[in-house]
C-alpha cells in the first residue's frame, strides 16, 4: 500500500509532503487498524476535518470489502488450480518489489545524516532480533523511541530550542 499511497498521494494528487504521508505512516503503525486505513483517515482529517476523517475511512472500507467478499466467493472455486497458485507466487514477488521501492525512497527522505543512520541501524537490530532477546519489544513502541530520538537531535539542531 506504501508505494500506492505515495504515487496517489504525494506526487499525482499532492495533497501532502512524502515528509508527512511518512509521519502518518509512522503514526499509523502505532494505531489500530491496517496502515493505510490511518493513513487516509489522517489525510481525510486534515483536508476536512472530523467529516474527511469519516469519508475517508469509508471510502478506505467500502470499496475493497465489496471487492474482497466477491474474490472470496470466486476465490474458493478457483484456489486448488495450479495456474491461480503460481499466480499469486508471481503477485507477492511483484508487491516485494514495490515495498522495496517505497523503501528506497523513504531511505532517501529519512536517512540523512550519521545520526538518522545510527538510529536506523539500532531500531532495525532491535526489530530484527526482539523475538530472540528475553523481552520482546512492540512495534510502536520502537516508533515512539524513535521518535523521541527525532525531538532530541531536532532540539540540538535548532540550539536547544
Amino acid at each position: 500500500m506504501l508505494p500506492l499511497l505515495q504515487r496517489e498521494l504525494t506526487e499525482k494528487r499532492a495533497w501532502i509532503s512524502e515528509e508527512e504521508l511518512t509521519d502518518y505512516y509512522a503514526i499509523g503503525q502505532c494505531t489500530p487498524g491496517p496502515i493505510a486505513m490511518n493513513v487516509s483517515t489522517f489525510i481525510g482529517n486534515r483536508l476536512a476535518g472530523i467529516p474527511g476523517a469519516l469519508a475517508a475511512t469509508m471510502g478506505f472500507i467500502s470499496a475493497p470489502f465489496l471487492i474482497i467478499i466477491i474474490i472470496s466467493v470466486f476465490l474458493q472455486n478457483f484456489a486448488s488450480i495450479a495456474a491461480v497458485q503460481h499466480a499469486f507466487a508471481g503477485i507477492r514477488v511483484c508487491v516485494c518489489v514495490l515495498i522495496f521501492q517505497a523503501i528506497l525512497k523513504l531511505w532517501k527522505k529519512s536517512v540523512v545524516d550519521i545520526k538518522s543512520l545510527i538510529l536506523y541501524i539500532v531500531i532495525l537490530v532491535l526489530n530484527l532480533f526482539s523475538k530472540v532477546l528475553p523481552v520482546s519489544i512492540p512495534a510502536a513502541v520502537l516508533v515512539l523511541c524513535a521518535g523521541i530520538f527525532g525531538i532530541l537531535f531536532c532540539r540540538e539542531k535548532e540550539g536547544g530550542k
